[in-house]
């Protein structure tokens, strides 16, 4: 009975599946595919023991059962359901930006751009790729653009008087760039508002970039000297000029040799129009007055201008004072170069005489010498005197003329004197 029951059953099961071909309800896949196999054939896709297999669409992922049964229960086997896949959120790459189709979907394409002043170094896209992964790497932005800097124009600066520089002044340049907000302009060259040299001097300014990228600039600094044509030294002297001796601002004086004396302007300065002011002094022969009256005013022709040598002796026929003529001339020379005056004082009144050279002084002059100077008729002697009219030496007997150049060099020249006897020396030769 139990058998005959099962049996009827079975062929009841039977009859109403062929009845009832949609045992299971029709399986559905949103965003995805269902292929079912039938064994009543490909017309049926839910009758009693029809298998589906399931399938996503591209840029989605199979959650659940990739293949299902239908159950006598009346029920699948399992279920599945399509997720959408996405890929991670790109990271921000710094100074840029991205922008994509789809956003992080499966097959979106996301382009990069950096901002102004940079360049994206690695590839220019990335790809969501099906396997929610990302192609290629990161890129990054790189900062190629180098600063901009610019520097202040060339000039020109005449030098100041009396000076062979010229202080000169600029704005510091200022740099900019795309990237870096805050640069440091590196001098490289003489400060503005220091002292510049004659000619040109190239002045440059270079910046740097938090990349390195660098930027420069230059300028020049040229500082003009003004010149006067160089000043002929005056026959029978000299010139002793300040700063450069022709340059705008110098002041060249005019100086005479031993036995000269100047006629004219006593200095001249170099002018800006590149003149000379005045006109030039001239070293003409010292004028002895001789025929005056008085001793204060014999000296005074000499004072400050000539050193004196009075040589005093009994009578013309005094051996000492013969032996020491005779070395006075072969010295004469030497001793304008020294720039001294020879004074003779000879015999006694009424028949003393005194002379420089041929010109004879009177008798009121010669008393005076010699008692100013305290100078005895009685024996031979020299006095020697500084410009100032000062008794600097005593000689009572003859003197070769190296000893007595000797002690005028050592005691009486100054610096400048000593110089100019030793550019001269050989001219007595």
């Amino acid at each position: 009975q139990t058998l005959v029951g099962l049996f009827v059953y079975i062929i009841s099961f039977i009859q109403y599946t062929h009845i009832y071909p949609h045992w299971c309800h029709s399986p559905r896949l949103t965003n995805g595919e269902v292929t079912c196999r039938s064994p009543r054939g490909g017309a049926y896709r839910s009758t009693l023991g029809t298998r589906c297999d399931m399938s996503c669409d591209r840029g989605y992922r199979l959650v659940g059962k990739s293949s299902i049964q239908c159950l006598a229960n009346r029920r699948w086997s399992g279920t599945s359901y399509c997720r959408m896949m996405r890929c991670h959120v790109l990271p921000l790459i710094p100074h840029g930006r991205y922008t994509c189709t789809r956003g992080f979907m499966v097959d979106s394409r996301c382009e990069f751009t950096c901002d102004a002043g940079y360049r994206i170094e690695g590839e220019h896209s990335r790809l969501c790729q099906h396997g929610a992964s990302w192609s290629g790497a990161q890129p990054f932005c790189s900062d190629t653009d180098p600063p901009k800097i610019k520097c202040p124009p060339s000039r020109l600066k005449v030098a100041e008087p009396g000076k062979l520089t010229a202080t000169v002044t600029w704005d510091r340049p200022t740099a900019t760039d795309t990237a870096d907000k805050s640069l440091e302009v590196i001098l490289v060259g003489q400060e503005p508002g220091t002292d510049f040299k004659e000619g040109a001097n190239v002045i440059r300014y270079k910046v740097y970039d938090q990349a390195r990228n660098r930027a420069a600039c230059k300028f020049i600094v040229r500082v003009e000297v003004r010149r006067c044509p160089e000043l002929p030294s005056p026959l029978h002297g000299y010139l002793t000029c300040s700063s450069d001796g022709n340059n705008y601002g110098a002041t060249c004086e005019y100086h005479c040799d031993g036995g000269y004396e100047r006629r004219g302007v006593q200095s001249r300065v170099c002018q800006f129009d590149r003149n000379w002011d005045g006109k030039a002094a001239e070293c003409v022969p010292m004028e002895i007055k001789s025929d005056v009256k008085t001793t204060s005013a014999l000296l005074d022709q000499f004072y400050e201008k000539r050193r004196l040598l009075i040589m005093s002796a009994p009578n013309i026929s005094d051996p000492d004072y013969q032996l020491q003529n005779v070395m006075i001339q072969k010295s004469e020379c030497g001793l304008d170069l020294r720039q001294v005056t020879l004074i003779e004082l000879l015999g006694s009144p009424p028949r003393e005489t005194g002379r420089i050279k041929e010109s004879l002084l009177s008798s009121e002059v010669i008393e005076g010498l010699r008692q100013v100077f305290r100078i005895s008729r009685s024996y031979f002697s020299m006095v020697l005197l500084d410009k100032l009219g000062l008794d600097r030496e005593r000689f009572i007997t003859p003197m070769a003329s190296d000893e007595l150049f000797s002690y005028i060099d050592s005691f009486l020249l100054d610096e400048e004197e000593r110089e100019r006897l030793e550019l001269h020396r050989d001219y007595c030769d």
